[in-house]
């Protein structure tokens, strides 16, 4: 093939024609030089000519070949360029700590025509990845017993790409990748989520938020959550201890500003660790706080409760005759422990009276409570970003039956974040304030509705706090942080009959009750899903036995952190602290 051919071949039409020409031109001037016996027409010239043309088309096709290796998007060890991987930023709670971050890692692609002997470089690389997954194992068979280029295994280690480096193989190529590293390891699981192998947002707050950790990511920022990591540690450390003390199958922690809406502490039990999702079992990646549906039992008489106060139709010292249980229709509604007399709307939140509620509730009417219940948030599902998050069950006819049920937390169910976002508007003034997993940073901008007056608001924290020092919470409280509550212990149902041996308990707080309407104040919920009673409960299952003390250690490790003002009036009665008898836990236990 001519040197004209071979230009026709690799240089554009315009190209070659001018490479003709010149050729030709140099042509007639060796047979010229050679007419004249001019210096021309030595052979180590000519040589020299053509050795230089060749170097020319060899340096054209170097820099396309460059060219592609830069740009094509194929990217191997010996470019020392990054994956373009979908870079995201660091997580970090509401003081700065880090809660999530990208390290980089490493993707090892094969090139199976570059290698010598197939079957010696799979025993290799097995034996420098002896960890490496059954998936990466066959994509490693597949790709040697084929032509094409493959991906084998990613999140590779700086250690672990170096033992493969090591080996000094032919066609083995790394891609620098970032790997998404959760240092907390399960501390904040569900409500940090995790982001998947391309680099999205999978669960919780890194897929709710995915958009903007991805901008921040790329503008080299972190998105702060409203989380705070020292709540956190000890709403986990508490919940984790009761949980195993009980043997529950599942539990729930919350701590929220309610004047702010900020969640600072979302734990759901049990937990995983998201740097090694596949140790964990399926169970374990399920938010109880946001995707868990339960009936709350006799925490729904705060909303019963504040719904006849600011309706109108009690007043805190309107008589409610509880005595003798509540015939509906062929149904008996009873007291957990009857007082068979008349009390005051006050005596039947403190005793937490069944009878009493569905009395207040049918004084209301069906309508006036259903729209309480909605303007509660207990209707629909609940606003705050997670996919997670489920919708509630809500009865279909709000007849007589289901008017009374749903007064003390039967008929209805909703997830533990609804509940305390509900408890929390009616203490806030009585202003609902979206949660958020976002921390406040303008207060001046809190926007709410008010759900119920001030004055119902007042009554409402005088009331959690007489149930804390005189009616079913007091175990929960917390000398000088001036503590309210309300427990609630709900049968769970079995072939459409409650069972009285599998209950869910619950314990919404909030603290301080006292002080004026528009400080901050916290709300501390723990809910415990089934459990079995222990030595330290006095073998009682209650609410006011199991999961109230729970909240009271909560409290105490947290209040602190918080900035909660403590007045110091003198440290708990023994009556607070004194250990249950078992007697007393199966039979005289509030619930």
């Amino acid at each position: 093939m001519s040197l004209v051919d071979f230009g026709r071949r690799v240089l554009p039409r315009s190209g070659t024609r001018r490479l003709a020409d010149w050729w030709q031109s140099l042509e007639h001037t060796f047979e010229k030089a050679g007419a004249d016996d001019r210096v021309e027409n030595d052979t180590r010239f000519r040589m020299t000519i053509v050795a230089g043309v060749f170097m020319l088309i060899f340096a054209v096709l170097m820099v396309g070949a460059v060219k592609a290796a830069l740009f094509s998007g194929r990217v191997e060890e010996a470019s020392g360029a990054p994956v373009l991987a979908v870079q995201r930023g660091d997580l970090t709670d509401r003081n700065g700590l880090l809660m999530a971050t990208n390290l980089p890692h490493y993707r090892l692609v094969i090139v199976p025509t570059e290698t010598v002997d197939r079957a010696f470089v799979r025993e290799q690389v097995l034996s420098a990845l002896p960890d490496m997954p059954q998936a990466g194992q066959r994509r490693l068979a597949q790709v040697l017993s084929g032509e094409d280029r493959g991906f084998i295994v990613g999140g590779l280690t700086a250690e672990q790409r170096q033992a493969v480096h090591d080996l000094a193989l032919g066609g083995l190529y790394f891609e620098e990748e970032d790997a998404r590293v959760y240092p907390l390891h399960d501390l904040g699981a569900h409500v940090i989520g995790f982001a998947n192998q391309d680099g999205e947002g999978a669960a919780g707050f890194e897929a709710a938020f995915n958009d903007d950790i991805r901008n921040a990511g790329q503008a080299g920022g972190s998105v702060p959550l409203s989380i705070d990591l020292r709540v956190q540690g000890a709403l986990e450390n508490e919940l984790e201890a009761v949980a195993a003390d009980q043997q529950v199958i599942g539990a729930v922690g919350l701590v929220t500003n309610i004047r702010t809406g900020e969640v600072l502490a979302m734990a759901s039990y049990p937990d995983f660790d998201p740097n090694q999702r596949g140790a964990s079992p399926a169970t374990s990646f399920i938010n109880r706080a946001a995707g868990s549906v339960w009936e709350m039992g006799s925490t729904f008489k705060i909303f019963s409760i504040a719904a006849g106060l600011d309706s109108g139709v009690v007043q805190p010292n309107t008589v409610i005759d509880a005595a003798g249980g509540l015939r509906l229709g062929g149904r008996v509604i009873n007291d957990f422990h009857a007082a068979n007399r008349a009390m005051t709307v006050d005596e039947v939140f403190t005793h937490s009276s069944n009878i009493g509620t569905s009395r207040i509730a049918a004084l209301m009417g069906g309508d006036v409570m259903q729209s309480y219940y909605d303007q509660f948030g207990l209707l629909d599902r609940l606003q705050i970003g997670l996919a997670e998050s489920t919708a509630p069950l809500v009865p279909q006819r709000w007849d007589a039956n289901t008017i009374a049920s749903a007064s003390f937390g039967h008929a209805i169910g909703v997830t533990p974040l609804q509940m305390a976002a509900a408890v929390g508007a009616i203490m806030n003034d009585g202003t609902y304030v979206p949660l958020t997993l976002r921390p406040v940073t303008d207060r001046a901008r809190l926007q709410g509705r008010r759900v119920v007056s001030s004055e119902t608001s007042r009554q409402m924290l005088r009331l959690m706090r007489l149930n804390v020092t005189d009616g079913s919470g007091r175990r929960a409280d917390v000398d000088g942080f001036s503590v309210g509550g309300k427990t609630g212990t709900a049968e769970k149902y079995a072939n459409g009959r409650p069972d009285r041996t599998r209950v869910v308990s619950s314990f919404v707080s909030v603290f301080p009750t006292e002080g004026p309407a528009d400080q901050d104040r916290y709300l501390v919920l723990i809910l415990l899903d089934e459990p079995r009673g222990s030595a330290q409960s006095g073998g009682g299952r209650t609410a006011g036995l199991t999961a109230a003390p729970a909240v009271g250690r909560v409290i105490r490790r947290i209040g602190p952190f918080l900035g909660v003002r403590r007045q110091r009036t003198g440290e708990p009665t023994a009556e607070h602290l004194a250990p249950v008898s078992e007697a007393d836990a199966m039979t005289g236990a509030p619930r």
